[in-house]
């Protein structure tokens, strides 16, 4: 339970003064010895924390996920494997993959997800990458547009679903080769664009560097770039200009 949670309770006298007080005194942070989990982080910046799970230990990992499981009521993971998956699906049956953008989570039934956010590709060899942002920002409440197979190549693409990217809180670009989509978008929309450049491309896109530097020299505003093939930091930046969009609507 989070903070809100807490005093709900307590104001409806199904959590007593003594308990939240115990739950407001615990220290921010559960020591694991390997790892430190940041049980306040939801309360701090309205994200609880997400699982970066390659490379983990396999008992490391399942001991993470089931901990902010039975913290948050649900869990999110990226860059997670197939066979993680299996591991963490023989503890906790409920767990839901996706091969395409490697996401692994528990998620609540019923969630309300407000407010738009359109994620576009350039391609469709892009779209694991838009996939984890996409998720991502679902997973934390977004409602999302997918928009994929868009690039520059054939702008009547892009012009055919303009009304759905005009009208999002937010966009996130999402281009390999030479990642020219962020600067058409950034000149059609009066949002936010944020873009993710991808490791999509032949030798010279030297694995997302071109796609990068061609992002970061944008001659359109608005734009803002995040690390190659960085789909989660896109999806959760999204989310947060999304809420901004949705809480200036209320």
């Amino acid at each position: 339970m989070d903070a809100h949670e807490i005093l709900q309770k307590v104001r409806n006298g199904e959590v007593s003064v003594e308990e939240a007080e115990g739950f407001f005194r615990r220290q921010p942070f559960e020591e694991l010895e390997y790892a430190k989990l940041d049980t306040h982080r939801k309360m701090r910046s309205g994200f609880a924390e997400v699982i970066y799970c390659s490379g983990k230990a396999d008992q490391h990992l399942i001991h993470i996920f089931g901990r902010i499981y039975r913290e948050e009521g649900e869990v999110l993971g990226t860059r997670a494997s197939e066979m993680q998956y299996q591991i963490l699906k023989e503890h906790f049956p409920e767990t839901v993959y996706d091969p395409v953008s490697r996401i692994i989570k528990i998620e609540r039934d019923g969630k309300r997800r407000v407010g738009s956010i359109a994620v576009c590709t350039a391609g469709t060899a892009d779209i694991p990458v838009a996939e984890e942002a996409a998720q991502t920002a679902e997973f934390f409440g977004s409602h999302v547009e997918r928009v994929y197979d868009v690039g520059v190549s054939g702008l009547h693409r892009l012009l055919s679903r303009l009304e759905v990217i005009q009208s999002a809180n937010c966009v996130v670009a999402v281009a390999g080769m030479e990642g020219a989509l962020a600067s058409v978008l950034g000149g059609m929309v009066d949002k936010p664009v944020i873009a993710v450049p991808t490791s999509v491309g032949y030798g010279a896109n030297l694995h997302g560097i071109s796609a990068l530097l061609t992002m970061i020299n944008s001659c359109a505003n608005g734009i803002a770039v995040v690390n190659i093939d960085n789909g989660y930091g896109a999806g959760y930046l999204a989310t947060q200009i999304n809420r901004m969009g949705v809480k200036a609507h209320e």
